[in-house]
């Protein structure tokens, strides 16, 4: 039945290709903005926001002129918050998470404060473990935080609550508890999908986000604090990335329609876990693997440069035509996010096994940019993005590959609350761009004439 199923598929989706194909240039004679883009590649101008600044270029004469990148926080150089943190040997994302939220930063009183709340508010509902965890496994764990989202809707009596103060409070639970529900997530997929062991542990008041994320993931539940700083220091750098990015402007469309935080933060999960956005990171390790595999000698220049032109030419890797980890729709001469997991990159993996994968990976970084220019034909600055050194960062700390994304849907989610915090604000108008129809007109046939 299923393989006449796929047959019976197979035939129709010839009729679904040919009534759903539009010629690209209609786009350009209507002057639609394709991807809501306007023709030197910048976002359209979709709305305002105090939470964050993404810089990669500025406007001279009417031209772009390429710039260094940099990420403001609430007008706060992201790299500070960072800074910061280690300086005073500290974990930072809860701060981060205050600052995004709140928009100011945090005393010392109201970080103990925030602390406190996340630890309060860190333990599952009752049974959910149980009833959503356990008896709907999902080999996908990015799926399985959607659902989880979705479903702690049934656990909240005023879920549809859009007040100012219920949302604030389901924030601040969702970004407690999405670590959590991530963790054990997966350990159940390793039971049910790989069958092997799985690993539910208590956790602690105490730990900060990176920790309780490390201890839950950890067989024997030990981290040493480098690792959990450095974690930490991932989490600050996810944590957001403006209002026009795919997922965000996600979760403030369905915002504007008046929604529940639920049904918001589940489509904004959605949209991060597709490859060409919070998906990107997995893709990046993948494609180190087929380079891994497909180069005979992965310090050789030359031989490293022949595979980025396949992959570009289709001809290798997942036949994509994408270099992972390459280009940004804002940056141009660099992402901040990818210098700063750059330089944490090489000083974790220069005195360990992962050395090689770091270098190559690096060699991708300076190559690709001569390489895009003479194959795409383009003169455009294209720089390394935070995807191309952060899965070898979890590599270090050996988080397995099905978590590069969920980490980043966790951390965003703070960003994510914030800005559907400011749309619930200030939006006003639910979001609703046109399309223009390009369907010709059809009469209606009786059936027995068709």
């Amino acid at each position: 039945m299923r393989e006449l199923l796929k047959e019976q598929i197979a035939a129709l989706s010839a009729a679904v290709r040919s009534h759903n194909a539009i010629d690209p240039a209609a786009f350009k004679a209507y002057e639609v903005k394709r991807g809501l883009r306007n023709a030197d590649g910048t976002g359209v101008m979709a709305g305002l926001t105090k939470i964050c600044s993404v810089d990669g270029y500025y406007i001279k004469d009417g031209e772009r002129v390429a710039q260094e990148g940099k990420l403001f926080y609430r007008g706060i150089d992201m790299r500070s918050l960072i800074e910061g943190a280690v300086a005073e040997n500290r974990f930072g994302f809860e701060e981060t998470a205050w600052l995004l939220l709140f928009g100011a930063l945090p005393t010392q009183e109201d970080l103990h404060l925030f602390h406190d709340i996340l630890a309060s508010c860190r333990e599952l509902p009752d049974s959910f473990m149980e009833d959503v965890l356990m008896k709907t496994p999902s080999p996908n764990i990015m799926n399985k935080l959607a659902h989880s989202v979705l479903s702690l809707y049934a656990t909240d009596a005023h879920a549809d609550d859009t007040s100012l103060e219920h949302v604030l409070e389901q924030s601040i639970r969702l970004i407690a508890q999405l670590p959590a529900i991530m963790s054990y997530s997966y350990q159940v997929k390793r039971r049910v999908y790989d069958k092997r062991s799985m690993y539910l542990h208590q956790l602690k008041p105490e730990h900060s986000t990176a920790e309780t994320i490390l201890r839950t993931l950890r067989s024997d539940k030990t981290f040493t604090q480098e690792e959990a700083r450095l974690l930490d220091i991932c989490l600050i750098l996810h944590a957001d990335h403006g209002g026009g990015n795919n997922s965000t402007f996600a979760a403030r469309v369905l915002t504007s329609s008046g929604t529940d935080t639920y049904s918001a933060l589940a489509a904004a999960i959605g949209s991060l876990k597709g490859p060409k956005h919070g998906g990107a990171n997995l893709k990046v390790a993948q494609m180190l693997n087929y380079m891994l595999e497909g180069i005979a000698d992965i310090t050789n220049e030359g031989q490293v440069a022949d595979f980025l032109t396949k992959l570009l030419r289709r001809q290798a890797g997942d036949g994509s035509g994408l270099i992972y980890g390459m280009g940004h729709a804002v940056y141009t001469l660099s992402d901040p996010r990818a210098v700063a997991l750059k330089a944490y990159a090489r000083e974790f993996t220069e005195r360990g096994e992962y050395a090689h994968e770091f270098r190559l990976l690096e060699l991708v970084e300076r190559l690709t940019p001569e390489i895009f220019q003479r194959i795409k034909n383009k003169d455009k600055p294209v720089c390394a993005n935070v995807d191309m050194y952060s899965g070898l960062l979890y590599k270090t700390l050996g988080i397995p590959e099905e978590l590069y994304s969920p980490m980043f849907a966790l951390a965003r989610t703070a960003g994510l609350c914030a800005h559907r915090l400011e749309e619930l604000q200030s939006g006003g108008r639910i979001v609703r761009p046109a399309y223009k129809s390009v369907a010709g007109r059809a009469v209606y046939v009786p059936l027995e004439h068709r």
